[in-house]
Order: structure tokens, then sequence, then C-alpha cells
């Protein structure tokens, strides 16, 4: 085990050369980022979870129910245990062939064992009243984190010339207000991955659990080896999506229309601005040539920028589904209202209908198919969109 831990402290992958760990050790003259602070962020992350609790029961919930927002969930299916086993043990969208063995076995009619199926498979879903608290949820704690990264950064010189992440590196202090800004981040992120059991589920679960696992795993890279400074400029500039996209899902459970659309378009424009724009003229330009110029590569030098370019590959995908989800929305408004968080249930996988597919007939139970229950994006877009990245 120790060989183990030597080779993976090996300081010479880590750090420049002639640096050791021993050089960065806090001291009563100043404090440098330590590995075994990123242990705090594991109790803090239970807090977060509970506090979320707290907040969607007592806040959130009279917010939604304020707004009119119904508790209730879909029409419950009528019992019949044959078909509940086989929606338990076998499964839940059966075939044309099952189907017609079901309507001899219960001489049932095919479109009925259908509408049973479809509630049974609805009833399982949430309500839009736990949907709208998740979303009030994450907009709270994303607008604070992100006016706390604005606040705390408008203050510190590598917001306005980034070749300061760079300067003295790795010998720069650990400020307190820093290390709570990269703690929290980090503990929110854990309690993410936590609350993914627990949450909404959705098509992209593995993928939004790879993405949260890949956020912590950068958070505390650049945290052991002290590139904090670029850190919180990564932070910062991904966050300042994130809450406008929750907002744009509140208002579509709340049935606002107007805002919902407003909200959605300036949610695109800020992300695709910050993701093609800024992230790679200014994060990317600073990781990958400002600090070649000032400390020059090693190894996890390299790591860290290849997790970056790879970053970015995921922004330019995110943003051409954001793109493509506008467009089909703008085209389908040609005909009538358009919803942005409405569109093909195979584009999205994040911002849900406020509407859950119900049985009906007619033309309305076709426009409900086709634009309703349809995920959307949280910070990040996935095999549909997500947005909820970092």
């Amino acid at each position: 085990m120790a060989g183990i831990l030597a080779w993976f402290w090996n300081e010479r992958f880590w750090l420049p050369h002639n640096v050791t760990w021993a050089d960065l050790k806090s001291t009563a003259e100043g404090s440098f980022p330590q590995a075994q602070d990123l242990y705090l962020a594991l109790p803090l992350a239970l807090c977060i979870l509970l506090a979320r609790l707290v907040f969607q029961r007592f806040i959130a919930r009279p917010c939604a129910l304020s707004l009119k927002i119904q508790a209730n969930g879909p029409q419950r299916a009528q019992p019949n245990a044959i078909l509940e086993k086989v929606f338990t043990a076998i499964t839940k969208h059966p075939d044309e062939k099952r189907l017609e063995g079901l309507s001899k076995q219960l001489d049932w009619d095919v479109h009925t064992i259908q509408r049973w199926f479809r509630q049974r498979r609805n009833h399982e879903k949430p309500s839009v009243l736990t949907k709208f608290c998740e979303s009030m949820w994450k907009f709270t704690f994303y607008l604070y984190i992100f006016s706390y990264g604005v606040r705390f950064l408008k203050k510190v010189p590598w917001l306005w010339d980034t070749r300061h992440c760079w300067y003295s590196y790795p010998y720069q202090p650990l400020p307190s207000d820093l290390h709570y800004y990269y703690i929290v981040e980090l503990a929110f992120y854990w309690s993410l991955i936590f609350s993914q059991f627990t949450d909404i589920k959705r098509k992209d679960f593995a993928i939004m659990f790879l993405h949260h696992t890949a956020t912590i795993a950068l958070l505390m890279f650049s945290y052991i080896n002290n590139m904090v400074r670029v850190g919180t400029l990564v932070m910062c500039l991904h966050d300042a999506s994130d809450f406008l996209l929750e907002a744009a899902k509140m208002a579509n459970y709340a049935k606002c229309q107007r805002l919902c659309e407003l909200l959605f378009i300036i949610f695109s424009l800020v992300f695709i601005s910050t993701r093609l724009g800024l992230y790679p003229t200014w994060i990317l330009n600073t990781t990958m040539f400002e600090s070649w110029e000032i400390v020059g590569p090693y190894p996890s030098w390299w790591v860290f920028n290849l997790l970056l370019l790879l970053l970015q590959l995921l922004h330019s995908f995110w943003s051409y589904l954001i793109a493509r989800i506008a467009c089909r929305a703008l085209a389908r408004g040609k005909s009538g209202k358009w919803n942005p968080l409405h569109v093909l249930k195979d584009d999205q996988s994040d911002i849900e209908s406020s509407s859950d597919e119900e049985d009906s007939t007619g033309s309305a139970a076709a426009n409900r198919r086709y634009i309703g229950a349809t995920n959307g994006t949280n910070g990040y877009l996935s095999g549909g969109v997500y947005l909820e990245e970092h």
C-alpha cells in the first residue's frame, strides 16, 4: 500500500521541476491547498442534502402551490395482477405479439392494454410539483454560487489578467474565501452524485453520473496541484448559465410560456457565448499558452489541459444540441405557439414537460404525444440535452 501511495503522489507527476510537497506545506505565514482538505467536502455534501430537503419542503413546495402547480401525479392504472406481473418482471413496453397474447388471456382489446401500460409507466413519473421543487433548489444554489464567484473574482487580479494565475506558481497562498468557494462547489457535486439515485430518473442517468464524476475529478485535480486560480475562472464561467436553465424549467412547469421562451433564449446565448467564446479564448489560452510561457509543462500540466480540451469538445456538442432544439422549436412556432422545452423527446434529457402523457383521443392526444413528456438540459446536455456541466 505504501508503494502504491508513493507512486500516486509522485512529485515529478504533480508538481513542476524542483518543487516538492514539503515546499507546499501550510505554515503560519501562509496556507496552501492540502489533499486532506478535500475530505471536508463529504460531510458538507451531506449537509447540503439535508438543506435541500428542508428547502424543498418549506420553501419550494409552498412556492409551487402558490403558482397552482399540481401536486397530484398522473392517473393510476386499474389494478390487474397479470399485467402488473408482466410490467414488473418482464417488460414495461410489451411488443405487439405480447399485447395480442395478453388480449386473449384477459379478454381485453389491445388498445385498453396499451393504455394500462401507458398509465402504469406514467405512475412511476414524478409529479410536476416534485420537478419544480428540484429545479428551484438547483436554481437557488447555482445563483448563489455564481454570485459568490463573481463577488470573489472581481477583487482578484487574475480575473483581469489571467497571467496572474501562473506568476509565482505553485507558491501561491490559498485565501480562506477561495478555499470556501472550492470546497462548497465540490461538495455540491458530491451531493448530486448521491442524490442521482433518489432524484427524478432520466434517460441520461449514466452520462450525468460520468459528468459529475469528471467534474469532481477536475476540481480535486486542480486543487491538489494548486491550479485553483484558473480553477475559479472555470467554475464561475460554467456557473453563469446553469441558473438560467433551472429558471426556464421552473417557468415551464408553472406554464409561464412567454417567460420560459425568454429565459431559454437568454440561457442559450449565455451558454454558447461562454462555452464556445470565452472558454477557448480565455481559459484554454491561459492554461495552454500563458502557463507554458511562465511555468513550463510538466506531467500533470498535460493531463489537466487534456481534460480541459475534452471539456471543450463536450461544449461544442452541447451547443449544437441547444441550437438544434432552438431551430426546431422556432420552425414549429410558425404554425402556432412554440416552447423550446417541448421539442422531440429524443432531443432532450433534463427539461421535462409540465404535462405527463395521459390517455385521450383525437387531435389533443396526438398533440400531447408530440410535445409532452420531454426532457432538456441542466447545465449540460447529454444524450438528449443536458446542460447542469462543468
